[in-house]
């Protein structure tokens, strides 16, 4: 399990050229090591992402400029590794877009989640409400985006914007801890399994389902993890027996 850690905590680690163009650079080179197999992404404290940068921002009058505020997060959202955003404190505007882009977010006690989109008359982007959509309801999404609410870690739980939150001092070790569950997993099988299930928001019917599902796992049948561990739980069960 790696970890990527947004680094720039003077300005509470906001998206910046700088900050996109670091992800970038180590999601590429984690990707390519054979060594790892799951992502953990957190920030340095005092904050997870402040937002974006607004100079950034505020200069961006064209499609390209936003779309390069985009770039850190979609690439954290495009990657074939398990991701985890372990989400220390504030995650706002962009800051939650990040998190958003994760597989799995964990929140510390201390995390607190807001779009902040509503409260500078900006409209949302990035895919913001789309991600939104997809793990919460549309109840969720209208209150933090369309009423600017804001939530703690607690709340985020209880609305299933997080899946679980955890006392600050842990919040790393669980994530780490979760994240090892997908390592140690066949690399080729996994990454199979995470395509699968984001493939799965274009399929409307169990026939479809059935049918995407078939063929990665036939595959993973013929592997040689699924015969190795195959083998494994039957000598475990031959031992009980």
């Amino acid at each position: 399990v790696a970890t990527i850690t947004l680094n720039d905590p003077g300005r509470r680690n906001v998206v910046s050229a700088a900050l996109n163009a670091a992800v970038a650079e180590g999601m590429d080179e984690l990707e390519s090591r054979d060594d790892v197999g799951a992502i953990v992404v957190t920030g340095a404290p005092p904050a997870f992402c402040a937002g974006a940068d607004l100079d950034d921002l505020a200069a961006c009058d064209t499609e390209e400029k936003l779309r390069t505020i985009y770039s850190g997060f979609l690439r954290l959202a495009n990657s074939p590794l398990p991701t985890v955003a372990a989400v220390n404190g504030a995650a706002v505007g962009a800051g939650l877009n990040l998190a958003l882009a994760c597989d799995v977010i964990l929140a510390g006690q201390s995390a607190k989640f807001d779009t902040r989109f509503l409260q500078i008359g900006l409209h949302p982007g990035g895919g913001n409400t789309w991600r939104l959509r997809r793990i919460t309801d549309l109840q969720t999404t209208m209150a933090l985006v369309l009423f600017g609410e804001a939530v703690d870690g607690a709340r985020a739980a209880e609305i299933g914007l997080v899946w679980k939150c955890v006392p600050d001092a842990e919040l790393l070790g669980v994530a780490h801890a979760m994240a090892a569950k997908a390592a140690a997993g066949p690399p080729e099988v996994v990454r199979s399994m995470k395509a699968t299930i984001l493939g799965m928001d274009a399929v409307t019917n169990s026939e479809d389902a059935v049918s995407a599902e078939l063929g990665p796992q036939l595959a993973s049948l013929g592997g040689a993890a699924f015969v190795e561990l195959l083998a494994q739980l039957r000598a475990q069960i031959a031992a009980k027996s």
